[in-house]
C-alpha cells in the first residue's frame, strides 16, 4: 500500500463525510463551508496521487483499478447530494453520470482489443469544470449564483463535448469485429 494509493482510499473515504456534512448541516453555511474543504481535499489527492505515482514509479494495478472509481464516487455523489437540496436540475446530473458510463464502457471495449484510451485534455477540462461547479453549489452563496450558474453551464457543455471528442477519436473501436463470433 503505497503513498498514491492511500491517497485514493482517502478520498474515497472523504466522500461519506462530505455527504454527511451536505446532509446533516442542512444547508447551514458553516457546513457548507466544511464540506467545501472536505471536497477541496479530496480532489487535491486526485490531483496529487497520480502525479506521485507516475513520478516515482509507484503505479499499480489496485491504483489504476481503483482511482476512477475513487474520482466518479467522489464527484457523483456530490452531483446527486445537489440535485438533492435542488441546488442542480436533475437532467445535468443524468449528463454527468451518463458520460462516464458512456467513456468507461468505451474503454472497457477498447481494453478488450488491447488498446489504451488515456485521458485527454477535454475530459481533464471537463473534470476541473465539474470540480469547480460541484465547490461553488456547496459554498451556495447568493451573491456568486451568476458565477455557479456560469461554471455549471461550462462543466455540462465540456462534459457533453469531452464525451463526443473520446467517442470521435476512439470511433474504430466500434468496427472492430469480435473474433469469438466471426
Amino acid at each position: 500500500m503505497n503513498l498514491p494509493n492511500k491517497l485514493t482510499l482517502l478520498r474515497i473515504a472523504l466522500v461519506p463525510v462530505y455527504l454527511l456534512l451536505m446532509w446533516l448541516g442542512q444547508g447551514a453555511f458553516a457546513a457548507n463551508v466544511a464540506a467545501l474543504a472536505v471536497f477541496a481535499c479530496a480532489s487535491l489527492t486526485d490531483l496529487f496521487d497520480g502525479r506521485i505515482a507516475r513520478s516515482r514509479g509507484l503505479v499499480t494495478n489496485f491504483g489504476k483499478f481503483m482511482d476512477p472509481i475513487a474520482d466518479k464516487l467522489l464527484t457523483v455523489t456530490a452531483f446527486i447530494v445537489m440535485v438533492d437540496m435542488e441546488r442542480m436540475s436533475a437532467w445535468m446530473c443524468v449528463v454527468f453520470v451518463a458520460r462516464e458510463f458512456v467513456v468507461s464502457g468505451l474503454r472497457l471495449v477498447a481494453v478488450e482489443q488491447g488498446r489504451v484510451i488515456a485521458a485527454g485534455l477535454s475530459g481533464k477540462v471537463k473534470t476541473v469544470l465539474q470540480m469547480a461547479a460541484v465547490m461553488l453549489l456547496t459554498l451556495d452563496l447568493p451573491a456568486l449564483s451568476a458565477v455557479t450558474a456560469l461554471v455549471l453551464w461550462a462543466a455540462v457543455a465540456m462534459t457533453v463535448y469531452s464525451m463526443a471528442v473520446y467517442l470521435w477519436q476512439n470511433r474504430a473501436v466500434f468496427h472492430e469485429r469480435d473474433a469469438s463470433h466471426a
